[in-house]
């Protein structure tokens, strides 16, 4: 059995010169969130350093939810800085276990905008600072490697010599009408990427990130995609999932249904439209696979009919079926195509 360290650090040198530590330190978990994180006087580069680290973790194989993740900075970094992003991703993969490094002190210099997928950007030049002789130094992107202890990454797989881990997710989108009765209406995305995990977790909700939406917003979006899940028999505890929207400021659970389908797609649960799958509708048992009606039915179907393409497949609750004759043939003479259902997995 391994010993994992309690604390461990990684260090990176900001743009600006200076140099930034982040410390992980593990703990038993005990109900806690999986990942805190804490830097004095910068609750955007706490948010975000959460946010980091929790999609990471996405295109890991194992997942133990036993132990609590705390982060911190013995520094503020600038709100543009995000250099720092790959040193808090190593300093969390270092105090579980998941990466060792033959040198004692590790800097880091990285970012990335698709963390979920494994993927590292970062600077074609190496930090300008000098650096203790013995330490190594792993920089995102690609680019010239200055030394022999210098490691340049473009993917996390990168750190033990494995292949690309995008390679390993899956991702489908869905959209679903965002209607507020002003210019502002469209449809909107959402988007579900899995990772399988080696071996079954316990902890279902646990492994799914919703990065942008607030902690009620999280929790509804778990609870629907566990649910939903609960309804395919085996789909519990095999997948690492990140969930993301387009826009991440609505009201009401509409988008559920789109949600549903778009992690059905993405596990291989449900036919490849030609085009778009476009969905509204919620549930209060998803478990069983049931699909209830939603709110502003009228507005939604000239939403939807408007901006619908040849291609497109539109699925929208039962309920709604009368009166849509008009809807249907609207959709037929673009190319596109209704389901009105009362269950998923029918369609």
């Amino acid at each position: 059995m391994i010993d994992l360290p309690d604390s461990a650090e990684c260090r990176c040198v900001l743009a600006d010169g200076r140099v930034l530590t982040v410390t992980a330190t593990r703990r038993p978990r005990g109900n806690r969130a999986d990942v805190k994180c804490t830097v004095a006087g910068a609750p955007a580069a706490c948010e975000r350093m959460q946010e980091v680290v929790r999609l990471a973790r996405h295109t890991e194989a194992r997942l133990d939810s036993r132990d609590q993740v705390v982060l911190s900075m013995d520094i503020a970094p600038q709100p543009q800085q995000r250099d720092w992003e790959l040193a808090a991703v190593l300093a969390d993969r270092m105090v579980r276990g998941e990466y060792l490094s033959a040198q004692g002190v590790v800097y880091a210099c990285g970012w990335s905008d698709a963390w979920h997928l494994g993927q590292v950007d970062g600077p074609p030049q190496a930090p300008v600072a000098p650096l203790p002789q013995a330490a190594a130094l792993i920089l995102g992107g690609e680019g010239a490697s200055p030394g022999a202890h210098c490691l340049r990454l473009t993917h996390l797989g990168g750190l033990s010599g494995h292949t690309d881990p995008a390679a390993c997710v899956s991702g489908a989108r869905a959209w679903f009408p965002l209607h507020s009765g002003g210019v502002n209406d469209s449809l909107c995305w959402v988007e579900v990427s899995v990772h399988p995990l080696a071996q079954a977790g316990d902890d279902e909700e646990g492994a799914i990130a919703v990065p942008g939406l607030d902690l009620a917003a999280q929790l509804a979006v778990r609870q629907a995609l566990v649910g939903a899940r609960h309804f395919d028999g085996r789909a519990l505890g095999r997948w690492r999932t990140v969930v993301r929207f387009g826009e991440t400021r609505f009201q009401g659970s509409s988008y559920e249904l789109a949600l549903v389908l778009a992690d059905r797609l993405a596990r291989g649960r449900e036919f490849v439209p030609r085009g778009r799958v476009i969905a509204s509708g919620c549930s209060s048992a998803w478990h069983a696979g049931r699909v209830d009606s939603v709110e502003g039915r009228a507005p939604k179907l000239d939403l939807i009919l408007r901006l619908a393409v040849a291609g497109d497949r539109v699925l929208l609750p039962a309920d709604w079926r009368d009166g849509g004759g008009d809807f249907s043939a609207g959709l037929k003479a673009k190319g596109a195509s209704v389901a009105w259902i009362e269950r998923i997995g029918v369609i």
